[in-house]
């Protein structure tokens, strides 16, 4: 296949170069634009912020480049936005579809091994290689509709959410907490068992590997050491997880919804911990968190459902 440079397909430009902490952030989605900065995270968007009069925002259908941070993060943006620093903004010299950006993404972001938090991209950018043709099968795709899985699955409002009100729960009363079993990297044949690791991304999967589970579906992974510390994540089939990782195993049946609630919770425990102080099992087992309770004192299970319930995109988890 020829290659050419991303120069040769695109116009290479400087983003709007704002500060963050300098714009206001707002949720009114008729006066205010999405801000790319250099996370590698939802669409690169780290927030979205009020348009400033004298700043012009970026059209859409144009890719974005981080120069440095998360260095070739590389997404297509399908609106208006600015950009933070590093950011590069590639126009396309020629009339492109957006499966034919989407592939110019991937491409770009074939190069990412390259680059390092030391090694940045704001030189090297334009003379990336990218390919000079884009393959026919790429606009026999169809691109996916995401309308329908944005929806709640209820329409049922929940207005009396009170966080101050709800009463605390030790997690040992509600699961069984085990550790993670070590496995090397010699160990690890592909296969078709989920690996679960101490990563924040993907939820929590590593790989797949040729081993069978250890875990079973429907508990929750807690990392407990590295750089991710209380990430925590809902598994839906059996898997392995790292001796870095803790299990939480339900001592009763419990809903999905009310298993992604508690893994919500313990997300905002992340502040108490660090690389330094682990979430260890004998920690956890000591540790509450704060659910909604009845008017009985139970716990309020049925109000939690209905609460996950009318959160948009549940619907994409039936």
């Amino acid at each position: 296949m020829k290659m050419v440079e991303v120069s040769d397909v695109f116009f290479v430009e400087y983003g709007t170069n704002l500060e963050l902490n300098r714009l206001t952030q707002s949720d009114d989605l008729d006066n205010s634009v999405n801000f790319v900065s250099r996370t590698e995270k939802n669409n690169g968007v780290s927030a979205r912020v009020e348009i400033v009069d004298q700043k012009t925002t970026i059209e859409p259908m144009t890719i974005t480049v981080a120069g440095g941070g998360s260095v070739l993060s590389t997404f297509l943006q399908p609106v208006p936005y600015y950009t933070g620093r590093d950011v590069y903004i590639l126009r396309p010299k020629v009339k492109l579809s957006e499966l034919e950006l989407l592939f110019y993404v991937q491409a770009i972001r074939e190069n990412k091994f390259r680059y390092n938090y030391g090694r940045q991209a704001n030189k090297t950018l334009k003379h990336l290689r990218i390919p000079a043709e884009i393959p026919a099968w790429v606009n026999d795709r169809d691109l996916p509709n995401f309308t329908e899985l944005s929806r709640p699955e209820s329409l049922t409002k929940i207005d009396d959410f009170s966080p101050e009100e709800w009463e605390e729960v030790k997690l040992l009363t509600l699961f069984r907490i085990k550790k993670g079993k070590r496995l090397t990297k010699y160990d690890m044949n592909p296969g078709p068992t989920p690996f679960i690791a101490a990563t924040e991304y993907n939820n929590g999967l590593r790989q797949y590997i040729e081993r069978d589970p250890i875990y079973p579906a429907h508990t929750l992974t807690v990392v407990y050491n590295g750089n991710s510390v209380a990430e925590a994540f809902y598994q839906d089939q059996p898997y392995w997880a790292t001796d870095d990782v803790n299990i939480l195993i339900p001592r009763k049946k419990l809903s999905m919804w009310f298993l992604l609630f508690v893994a919500t919770l313990i997300r905002l425990e992340k502040f108490k911990f660090s690389y330094g102080r682990k979430w260890s099992v004998s920690r956890m087992k000591s540790s509450s968190i704060y659910l909604p309770h009845d008017d009985f004192g139970n716990i309020d299970f049925a109000y939690i459902d209905d609460f996950m319930k009318s959160q948009n995109y549940s619907k994409a988890l039936i």
